[in-house]
């Protein structure tokens, strides 16, 4: 999709097939030497600072105009009550791979921050942005009870500039299953941004034990109208928004690692032939990211509903996707018989609707692996509407283990890999330069033969 304003993305413009599922299928795939979870990564630790917002903040744990926090649930902009139900998948686990420390969660013993001093109240968002910005391991003091923080600004934890050398930075949000951040429907709640920079970034945000909810990014890259040329009417060029990525969190380059958490509600731009992320929108990124042990549900975007990444890959490890929605329509595609206007480098056709839970595209050969993982319920406009995965000519692979897909909708029926799941990967039983095809599901058996095979 979008071209990235780097020489390297811009150089290899990215080629799409487009290709679904639609169905239930109970996915635990390929062999787990096609999935090596690399390395080891450390904690951060620091002196311990109190972070408090000065009296009378207006932006507050509650929606009372006095700054106290509510005792009842009220609103999504304040409230002390939170979910009950675990996050992550309930009817299965990652069997195939152990866990490597990444996706294992900080220790948080020591912390570098702690927001609020014992007092929901006392949880503002002020205490909050200063803690974010500054980095480094932060957790929460807000009393007993769970707490709702309203996030009235885009929180913006700290990065370095690896071309200048500089040394890596690493934040940690614990919210220790107590604390939920709610952008009100208004307001994107993390952005990451390395801005000009291109895998190459090893700074880290680990977000663990923490709800994130209705957050909301507000597109403002239209695409200009194409006006008829010639015999051509141009009706069929790309509409919409070239930007709006990531309600929850948008990130460029750095290593995240979600560990236990929930994101809900989250709503990016809702047409446009590239845009997407309801949830988190990865780029450029050199490192995978994981994704561990967490709760995606009604999410939604142009393109993928809930986690989108343009060259940038993941592993998704005993996680749950329920009700995403990618809501863009025509899909993508170049064509100047169709559109004598340029958008994004090329002659775009179609304004999204890929990838109803999962989106992955670019041509940086960066693996995306589900494991333990299950998709359901989720819906695409167009193609994927589990997972929708795009290799480019890499030899990126979409690795299915241990993991089920039911109750994916779309209304296209070609193009089919596995239930759900549209890849221009061709996949092939003991290949070594494919994606592997899935064994164990309701299509294939034990020994790799399938009744169902990837398109070329």
């Amino acid at each position: 999709m979008r071209c990235l304003p780097f020489a390297a993305v811009a150089s290899n413009r990215r080629r799409l097939l487009w290709l679904s599922f639609t169905g239930a299928a109970l996915a635990a795939c390929a062999s787990p030497g096609d999935a090596t979870l690399p390395g080891t990564t450390g904690t951060t630790s620091g002196t311990t600072a109190t972070a408090n917002a000065s009296a009378g903040s207006s932006a507050t744990v509650s929606a009372t105009s006095s700054g106290q926090a509510s005792s009842a649930a009220s609103s999504s902009s304040g409230s002390t009550t939170g979910p009950s139900t675990p996050n992550g998948n309930p009817d299965g686990a990652c069997r195939s791979l152990a866990l490597p420390s990444e996706a294992q969660p900080v220790d948080t013993t020591h912390p570098t921050a702690v927001v609020g001093t014992g007092t929901a109240a006392s949880c503002t968002f002020s205490a909050l942005q200063a803690a974010v910005t500054a980095g480094g391991i932060i957790t929460f003091d807000c009393g007993a009870a769970p707490v709702t923080i309203p996030v009235t600004a885009t929180l913006t934890p700290p990065t370095s500039n690896a071309y200048a050398h500089q040394p890596s930075v690493s934040t940690v949000i614990d919210g220790g299953n107590k604390i939920t951040l709610d952008g009100g429907h208004a307001v994107q709640i993390l952005s990451w941004n390395h801005a000009g920079s291109f895998q190459v970034n090893n700074d880290t945000l680990t977000l663990q034990h923490l709800r994130l909810i209705n957050g909301k990014v507000t597109p403002t890259a239209a695409i200009p109208a194409c006006p008829a040329s010639g015999s051509i009417s141009n009706t069929k060029c790309s509409q919409g928004y070239d930007d709006g990525e990531g309600g929850a969190l948008y990130m460029q380059d750095g290593k995240l690692r979600v560990i236990d958490c929930n994101f809900s509600n989250n709503q990016a731009a809702l047409l446009g032939p590239d845009t997407g992320g309801g949830a988190i929108y990865m780029v450029g990124t050199g490192s995978p990211a994981y994704i561990v042990q967490s709760t995606f549900q009604s999410n939604t975007a142009s393109n993928a509903g809930a986690i989108g990444m343009l060259w940038a890959g993941a592993f998704i490890l005993n996680s749950l996707f329920d009700g995403n929605s990618a809501v863009g329509t025509g899909a993508n595609n170049n064509d100047p018989s169709q559109c004598t206007c340029m958008n994004n480098g090329q002659n775009e056709i179609g304004s999204g609707g890929n990838g109803g839970a999962i989106y992955k595209d670019g041509a940086d050969g960066a693996a995306l692996t589900l494991c333990g993982t299950q998709v359901r319920n989720s819906s695409a406009n167009e193609y994927g509407a589990a997972v929708f995965f795009t290799a480019d000519g890499s030899s990126a692979k979409l690795i299915l283990e241990d993991s089920l897909l039911k109750n994916n909708a779309s209304p296209i029926s070609s193009w089919n890999w596995c239930t759900g799941v549209s890849t221009d990967n061709p996949h092939a039983s003991g290949s070594t330069t494919c994606s592997p095809s899935p064994v164990n599901t309701t299509f294939c058996d034990t020994q790799g033969t399938c009744s169902m095979t990837c398109s070329s």
